[in-house]
């Protein structure tokens, strides 16, 4: 059973800085791209981030505008998600999903039960 578990949510001011981790287990975690989705109050879930499997092709959502960056370890089974210069706008449920296939142009299949962000002004 695949199981995907975000940690590192929590409440920061506006432009600070904050990283989220996502660890994948029950299947291979090197075959498959990962991404960071988020679902703000009252919007429906949007599209983040996301790596593919060999770690050569990233995607970022235009509102990122450089503030995140995404690590990801295969070794470790992690990927994190560096937040820098957060607005109250990234206030959101933050999911971690993990891809059908090794490109992140393919479906997710699996996603994580959310960690909360909240930035205050």
């Amino acid at each position: 059973q695949v199981r995907v578990v975000e940690s590192g949510g929590g409440l920061v001011q506006a432009g600070a800085s904050l990283r989220l981790s996502c660890t994948a287990s029950g299947r291979s975690f090197t075959s498959y791209a990962m991404g960071w989705f988020r679902r703000a109050p009252g919007k429906e879930r949007e599209f983040v981030a996301a790596m593919n499997w060999n770690k050569e092709k990233t995607k970022f959502a235009d509102f990122v505008k450089g503030r995140f960056t995404i690590f990801r370890d295969n070794a470790r089974r992690t990927m994190d998600l560096q937040m820098n210069d957060l607005e109250p706008e990234d206030t959101a449920l933050y999911y971690c999903a993990q891809y059908r296939l090794g490109s992140y142009e393919s479906a997710v299949e699996y996603w994580g039960q959310g960690t909360q962000v909240t930035v205050s002004s």
